[in-house]
């Protein structure tokens, strides 16, 4: 099933890796096949990475964006997701790392990412943290 994105001026994606951007005026693109695709707001910026949610987030976006590389990220994204999850008392949020876990062990890290914006709306929720510009700063 193809993908369809509407850009905006000027927006940027990452396509299979490599960076991409559209021009002055709106565009739409249709991806007829199977490929790693981010919009700008998606991506997080190493320096970005400062909290324990966050810490989930960036190897997971780290293994979609480089799925035959996806081994060196992996350890980190267990490592934070169990440190994560060993201070994490409510049930639901607990219920969303099961499921990001689960996504992450079957490749399917596009939805593993999406969950991982709620973790990080959740944190941002905790530490009263503008939920606004939560996950990652949206640039567009």
């Amino acid at each position: 099933m193809p993908l369809k994105l509407s850009l905006k001026p000027g927006e940027k994606f990452v396509l299979n890796g490599a960076v991409v951007q559209n021009g002055d005026r709106r565009g739409v693109l249709i991806l007829q096949n199977k490929a790693s695709v981010l919009r700008e707001k998606d991506i997080m910026q190493q320096e970005e990475v400062t909290t324990p949610a966050r810490r989930i987030y960036f190897p997971v976006m780290m293994m979609y964006l480089d799925e035959t590389g996806a081994a060196r990220y992996y350890d980190e994204f267990v490592h934070r997701l169990t440190e994560f999850m060993g201070v994490i008392r409510n049930p639901a949020v607990l219920s969303e790392c099961v499921a990001i876990s689960k996504h992450c062990m079957e490749r399917e890290y596009y939805k593993a990412l999406m969950l991982c914006r709620k973790l990080i709306e959740y944190e941002d929720q905790r530490l009263g943290t503008n939920v606004a510009s939560s996950v990652p700063a949206d640039r567009g």
